[in-house]
């Protein structure tokens, strides 16, 4: 089968495009931004990229075309495939009928750590010899890609795994299916890592996006498992509305909880008030640890022993772009996170103070995401930058002026139209034995790199 996959190089569909190709269909794509790791991961592969969204390219009369969620109404090739009444599907539902079908789907979903969970809990089955396929919105370190198909138990070779892991996005599928993605995906084990009001362009309120959490929760399986965060009230509520599997919770008084943070960074594992082990590592931060923990349940849903689970996570190479080191020049460590919501940006600034204890952190933000570009999160940023010790904000792209939000910092914080100009202010700020963390859930004009140039 030919696949045309529109919007490929979003992470999601650039997942869908790794499986259909290993799957052995033929894959071509288009789109009309392209930046690593995606457009990377997708030449690797072979896969034919097409630029831009071109009437032509239905000329090259695919099978069926995958339709992701960028895509909109008045696209020159979207317009010509519903004229011309060609086979068109969304990445969700070609997904769900080609590939999770008849799995055991582990899915991973919530407004923050959706990517390092699931990397965490696809890393704890293949490291039990489980050979789990998975689709995740990032590449694990551990693995090197973001999505592949099932393989081979080690216990099993000549079966292939029923297990999937899946990141269980609550954005929409596709301009003609508004539904959250995740409501495509049955899984048998879920877990709800946090729920917060986000996707300001799709949803009217917090209430909305609990309405579709719901809809998740109606699909799982009364032989299935829920995994929720206990510290979260407005998970609660989505399991108060009615649920008909049972349920696991983590981080609070009762269930799966941390135990003591150790000085390397490890910390323990209790279940009921019971030590189940401890986990060695060095990610930063304890929204991580939370992740770990929701992970460790999981897994042992799907029959992975609690002191297994907890030495796989101890071989955990974490996920690109989460806190990742890009380069040191001159001193100064130049770091690339995906943060762009703020409570993503305060987690995260939360674990580099805690590893760098009090040496200077810059702080670079672009709000590039459809909700932060709509100024709906703006009032909460200061709050979310406190930790830093300077504040670099991009405000090229936005409707609203991020100077005035952060005016409250005073001079700790500097707004930036122009790119350039940002990128001197920050070379000239930075010294030796500063960190320089830089978020965007976008390429940021390869800032990592500039930066690391002209420190240099």
């Amino acid at each position: 089968m030919h696949i045309h996959i529109l919007g490929i190089c979003g992470t999601f569909m650039g997942g869908i495009a790794a499986i259909a190709k290993q799957a052995g269909h033929k894959v071509t794509g288009c789109d009309a931004n392209v930046y690593p790791p995606m457009s990377t991961q997708l030449e690797a592969m072979g896969i034919e990229l097409v630029q831009g969204f071109g009437a032509e390219q239905a000329d090259l009369n695919p099978d069926v075309y995958v339709i992701g969620n960028v895509v909109t109404r008045g696209k020159p090739l979207m317009e010509e495939i519903l004229n011309r009444g060609l086979p068109y599907i969304s990445g969700p539902q070609w997904l769900a009928e080609n590939v999770l079908q008849g799995k055991w789907v582990l899915a991973v979903a919530g407004t923050h750590g959706k990517t390092t969970t699931s990397s965490m809990l696809a890393w704890i089955l293949e490291d039990a010899g489980l050979a789990p396929g998975f689709l995740i919105g990032g590449i694990p370190e551990n693995f090197g890609v973001s999505a592949r198909l099932p393989g081979r138990p080690a216990l099993d070779p000549d079966s292939v795994s029923p297990f999937f892991v899946i990141e269980a996005d609550e954005y929409d599928t596709a301009f003609f299916d508004k539904r959250s993605k995740f409501v495509h995906y049955r899984p048998r084990t879920a877990i709800l890592n946090n729920l917060e009001f986000d996707h300001a362009d799709i949803f009217a309120d917090l209430a909305a996006i609990e309405t579709q959490f719901h809809h998740l929760v109606r699909t799982i399986p009364g032989d299935g498992r829920i995994v929720s965060n206990g510290r979260e009230a407005n998970l609660d509520r989505v399991l108060d509305r009615g649920c008909w599997t049972p349920v696991e919770r983590f981080g609070a008084d009762a269930g799966w909880q941390l135990g003591a943070l150790h000085e390397d960074g490890g910390f323990d594992v209790l279940l009921n008030g019971e030590a189940q082990g401890t986990v060695r590592w060095v990610l930063m931060g304890e929204h991580n640890r939370l992740n770990a923990i929701a992970a460790i349940a999981a897994a042992r849903h799907a029959g992975v022993a609690v002191k297994d689970a907890i030495a796989a996570l101890s071989r955990f190479a974490n996920v690109k772009r989460r806190m990742e080191v890009k380069g040191t020049a001159n001193g100064v460590t130049v770091y690339d996170d995906f943060a762009h919501h703020p409570t993503a940006i305060a987690t995260t600034l939360e674990g580099l103070r805690r590893k760098v204890g009090g040496a200077r952190i810059l702080a670079v933000l672009e709000p590039r995401s459809n909700t932060m570009k709509l100024g709906t999160m703006k009032d909460a940023l200061p709050g979310s930058l406190e930790l830093a010790d300077r504040v670099f904000c991009s405000a090229a792209g936005l409707n609203w002026n991020p100077g005035e939000a952060l005016q409250v910092m005073g001079a700790k914080a500097q707004t930036f139209g122009d790119f350039d100009e940002l990128i001197d202010a920050i070379v000239a700020e930075a010294k030796p034995g500063d960190h320089v963390l830089v978020m965007s859930n976008g390429g940021f004009g390869g800032i990592h790199q500039k930066l690391l140039d002209r420190l240099a």
